[in-house]
């Protein structure tokens, strides 16, 4: 007893040592971003907001219809708030292979695995698909999952030109082994969409697979939504896999990687984001189920989100402002400056519009930008005021001269 005594009163003696702390660096990182006009803040919404919404990505509008929340609830019910474990273990439900059968049958493949998010989708199949000694061919614009993903994966990664298949086929030359080439299908800071014929043909000429994100394609390309894949006539094929996320357009939460029935199979037991991650909760996948099979059965609503998209880049586009016409539902709007696109994006909020705001390091080519969000259930009316409110509050320098 004694000697135990003696050894937690050594254990709690002061050291002498001067008191440093150890995250006095964020004070410095903290400060840049400030100067620098690149401060993030948490913003939570209310249930009963009465804004006006193009800064989600609930491009048909799904995420409160009435049968997905019904979806959500029913799920919930019957299989409990969580999935209760891995995959793997025991967190694959009955409900889970249902939206994986009905999910690639929608979208054109042979299989389909989903995940807890369109992160760790991207995650998986970036990583499994990329071995030692591989090549992995990046497009410079490519959201920040696939890039992680490169970074992760055990293949060396060439990074080339934004939407450039000679680059890609530059960076295919001359190599020998497993090799892939990875974009977004829609590119998320300016909704413009990836040359995936072009690509596909040059990924075919050196024996090379294409992984595709969807994310922003699923529900708004394709016929009836059925995503950029099957857009591109490459649904379905053998050196073709795609990802995507249930948190778009089918207005839930998860994501998941389509393809090839031995590459599902290989991503099952290789993994890691698949493998050692809890599975996607019931409610989700009850959701996402739900939303699935009402776009099946209203097919209009992905052009109805086009339709929404264009009319405002013809609008915004006559008003003098500089905006990229869109390829899907996502339309950017450059601001002069970080700190002007943050004012611009708060004067819209105060005016009863909410509005994304990419800065830097978000976006690529260090141009802020507001970027919009076509919904699929916006009226004619909306899509007039929206317009009105973003070009009364414009700063000066957002204008073409």
């Amino acid at each position: 007893m004694h000697r135990q005594e003696t050894d937690d009163r050594t254990a709690a003696a002061p050291t002498g040592a001067p008191h440093r702390d150890p995250f006095a660096w964020l004070d410095d990182q903290a400060e840049r971003r400030r100067a620098a006009g690149l401060v993030r803040t948490l913003r939570p919404r209310t249930a009963d907001s009465d804004l006006l919404d193009l800064a989600s990505n609930d491009y048909l509008g799904l995420a409160l219809h009435q049968e997905v929340t019904e979806g959500a609830a029913a799920a919930a019910h019957r299989w409990g708030g969580g999935a209760t474990g891995s995959r793997l273990v025991t967190g694959t439900t009955a409900l889970h292979t249902e939206l994986e059968r009905e999910l690639a049958e929608f979208c054109g493949f042979e299989a389909a695995l989903v995940l807890s998010s369109g992160y760790a989708a991207n995650l998986a199949a970036v990583t499994a698909l990329g071995p030692h000694g591989g090549l992995i061919v990046s497009d410079a614009g490519n959201h920040a999952s696939l890039i992680d993903g490169c970074r992760l994966a055990r293949a060396t990664t060439s990074v080339v030109a934004h939407a450039e298949p000679d680059a890609a086929r530059k960076a295919l030359d001359g190599h020998e082994g497993p090799a892939v080439a990875v974009t977004d299908a829609v590119f998320s800071v300016d909704g413009d969409a990836a040359p995936l014929p072009e690509l596909a043909a040059v990924c075919r000429s050196f024996g090379a697979a294409l992984i595709l994100d969807d994310a922003h394609g699923l529900g708004v390309l394709g016929d009836g939504g059925r995503g950029s894949a099957h857009a591109a006539g490459l649904a379905g094929a053998p050196d073709v896999v795609a990802t995507l996320t249930l948190s778009k357009s089918l207005g839930s939460q998860g994501g998941a990687v389509l393809g090839p029935a031995k590459v599902i199979e290989h991503l099952v037991n290789t993994a890691r984001t698949f493998i050692f991650d809890t599975g996607l909760a019931p409610a989700a996948t009850g959701a996402a189920l739900a939303a699935l099979r009402l776009i099946r059965r209203e097919p209009r609503r992905a052009a109805r989100a086009r339709e929404v998209a264009s009319a405002l880049h013809t609008q915004l586009t006559a008003a003098g402002l500089t905006t990229v016409r869109p390829d899907a539902a996502v339309v950017s709007v450059h601001a002069p400056t970080p700190d002007e696109a943050v004012r611009w994006a708060a004067d819209c909020r105060s005016a009863g519009l909410v509005v994304g705001c990419f800065r830097p390091p978000s976006v690529p080519d260090g141009i802020s930008r507001l970027r919009l969000t076509a919904r699929a259930d916006l009226t004619e009316a909306q899509v007039t005021d929206a317009v009105r409110t973003i070009v009364r509050t414009a700063p000066a320098g957002a204008f073409k001269g």
